[in-house]
């Protein structure tokens, strides 16, 4: 194999928007991250769920008013 062709693996910190320190090895000495598991949602028990069902429910109230939108251009098209 060839020498000196690899990256030095060095300690490494991962540091957080938050403030949250992490210890690793990497081959880069600081690494800079937005979110991590001490300030993410679903890690934190803060995740929101979304109301699935209030959304089927709007769609069928607009698949229903397109619907009968569509009939009633029907029937006046029949009539002319």
């Amino acid at each position: 194999m060839k020498a000196d062709i690899h990256p030095k693996y060095v300690d490494s910190e991962i540091r957080c928007a938050c403030g949250n320190v992490i210890k690793t090895r990497s081959t880069r000495p600081v690494i800079i991250v937005g979110i991590c598991n001490m300030c993410h949602p679903f890690y934190t028990g803060q995740q929101k769920f979304v109301d699935t069902a209030g959304r089927v429910d709007k769609f069928q109230q607009r698949l229903a008013k397109t619907q009968a939108a569509q009939a009633a251009a029907a029937t006046r098209k029949k009539k002319k």
